[in-house]
């Protein structure tokens, strides 16, 4: 996928409000630029287990978590084997017959299942549906497409994720620096130590309740901001 194309969807998602809308209005389009598909629906697997992250409007209840709770079905097969399946007439597969019992009381007749390459996960898929015997087989160059622009989306979309978490983490980090640094001061000007002794005394007090510094020193430069009792009692070890 090209730079610009990259940026083209993170802004996309960002217009959309996040993944999960982009997602949705994706199996919207796949029901339109897919030929026989009446519906579709999109599988990943985090924390090992399966679930879908989205679905177009007129997804009959129930077709993909059916799969999921019996860990039998195409899209389990795609996600698992990352093989594409397809079934061009429900009434005659013997693959997954549990499944396929219930796809045939919501009216599917037909069903293909594309996997998507998501980086860092193992186990993602495209899925659609028809109400015909046989009404996907033309469309499945067109469902190929459509699941590797879902792929790119998602691939994107976690991207963003992971640069976001790293902002935080960066920000938490030196938040907690701040503070820390506030509290060694504090214990320095009323304890009259230098730095490094203040320090130690801070993470000791630490270890000793088994709080985490950056707690302890939280505490202890709100206590000295808002004047409420001795700010260096817990941190210097009195009562």
């Amino acid at each position: 996928m090209s730079p610009e194309m990259s940026d083209t969807l993170e802004m996309a998602i960002v217009r959309s409000n996040g993944l999960d809308t982009l997602l949705r209005d994706l199996t919207d389009r796949a029901v339109q630029a897919v030929p026989g598909a009446a519906a579709c629906s999109i599988t990943v697997r985090r924390a090992d287990r399966l679930l879908t992250l989205a679905g177009s409007q007129g997804l009959p209840s129930g077709l993909d978590q059916r799969q999921y709770e019996h860990d039998s079905g195409p899209c389990v097969e795609a996600a698992a084997t990352e093989s594409e399946q397809y079934a061009p007439d429900l009434e005659t597969e013997t693959r997954w017959p549990t499944y396929t019992s219930y796809a045939l009381s919501t009216g599917v007749r037909c069903v293909l299942a594309i996997p998507i390459e998501v980086e860092g996960e193992r186990g993602a898929a495209l899925n659609l549906y028809g109400v015909e015997p046989g009404a996907l087989g033309p469309g499945r160059d067109a469902a190929r497409a459509f699941a590797a622009r879902v792929g790119d989306a998602i691939n994107v979309a976690l991207r963003v994720e992971r640069r976001q978490e790293s902002v935080a983490d960066v920000r938490t980090a030196l938040l907690s620096r701040s503070v820390i640094d506030q509290a060694v001061g504090i214990l320095m000007a009323q304890e009259r130590i230098d730095a490094g002794i203040a320090l130690e005394r801070l993470r000791r007090v630490s270890q000793n309740h088994n709080v985490k510094l950056r707690d302890l020193c939280t505490d202890l430069v709100a206590r000295a901001s808002g004047g409420h009792g001795r700010a260096s009692d817990r941190s210097s070890g009195r009562n």
